[in-house]
C-alpha cells in the first residue's frame, strides 16, 4: 500500500500552519499536481480536524497524516481521525512500533547512520533525513553506501526543487517538502503553482 504511493511520487508534501478551512483546496491542488503523500505537522491550528477532512476527501487515492508526531498517543490520536501517514523530527522506538501495530505508514527523523539502523530494526518504512541542512549530498552519499537502495531516504529541511538534483543524485529516494511549497496564508492556487515545479524538478532530476 504504501510503497505504492511512494512510487507515484515520493515527495512528501509537510503543510505546517495550514488551517481545516483551507486544507481541502490546498490538498486537491496537491493532488492534481501529482502528490500522493501529505503531513499535516500536529502543531498546525486544529491539525487532527485537517487530517479527518483531507482523510474523507481523498480516500485511498492519497496517504494523509500527521507530522511532528512525538508520543504513542498521538499515534491513537492521528489514527482515530483517519489518518495514515506518522512523521516524526526524532526516532522513537515506541512511537515507530504503535505506529506499525495501527497498520499506519512510518517515517521518523534521523539524523544518523544508527539512528537510521535502530529505527528500520523497529519497523520503520521511510528514513527521513532531518534536518537536511545538516545533511549535503556528500553525505547522504555516504549513507547510501551502507543503506540497501530498496531503504527510502528522505531529506527534509530546506529543500528547493533546484536543489534536489544534487541529492537524487547522490541517492537520495525522494523529498519531504516544508516552506518552499507551503506556507500559511498560501492561496491553494499558489500551493499548486509551487508543487507543480517540484514535480517537474523531480522529473528532470537524474536517476
Amino acid at each position: 500500500m504504501s510503497d505504492s504511493y511512494l512510487q507515484q511520487l515520493p515527495l512528501i508534501a509537510i503543510l505546517r500552519g495550514v488551517t481545516p478551512k483551507e486544507i481541502v483546496p490546498v490538498g486537491l491542488a496537491l493532488y492534481e499536481a501529482g502528490f500522493r503523500l501529505i503531513e499535516i505537522p500536529l502543531n498546525s491550528p486544529q491539525p487532527l480536524q485537517s487530517i479527518s477532512r483531507l482523510a474523507a476527501e481523498l480516500g485511498d487515492r492519497a496517504l494523509v497524516g500527521a507530522g511532528t508526531v512525538l508520543s504513542v498517543r498521538q499515534v491513537e490520536e492521528v489514527a482515530q481521525a483517519g489518518g495514515r501517514l506518522i512523521v516524526s523530527p526524532n526516532c522513537n522506538p515506541e512511537v515507530i512500533r504503535a505506529t506499525r501495530r495501527a497498520g499506519l505508514f512510518s517515517s521518523p527523523g534521523v539524523a544518523t547512520p544508527s539512528e537510521g539502523f535502530a529505527a528500520l530494526e523497529a519497523g520503520a518504512q521511510v528514513l527521513k533525513l532531518f534536518p537536511a541542512e545538516q545533511f549535503n549530498p556528500s553525505i547522504v552519499k555516504a549513507w547510501r553506501a551502507v543503506f540497501a537502495r530498496d531503504i527510502a531516504l528522505l531529506p527534509v529541511g530546506g529543500i528547493t526543487p533546484a536543489g534536489m538534483a544534487a541529492y537524487v543524485d547522490a541517492g537520495a529516494s525522494g523529498f519531504g517538502l516544508g516552506s518552499a511549497l507551503y506556507k500559511p496564508g498560501m492561496s491553494a492556487a499558489e500551493v499548486g503553482e509551487n508543487a507543480a515545479a517540484f514535480v517537474a524538478a523531480w522529473g528532470t532530476a537524474p536517476r
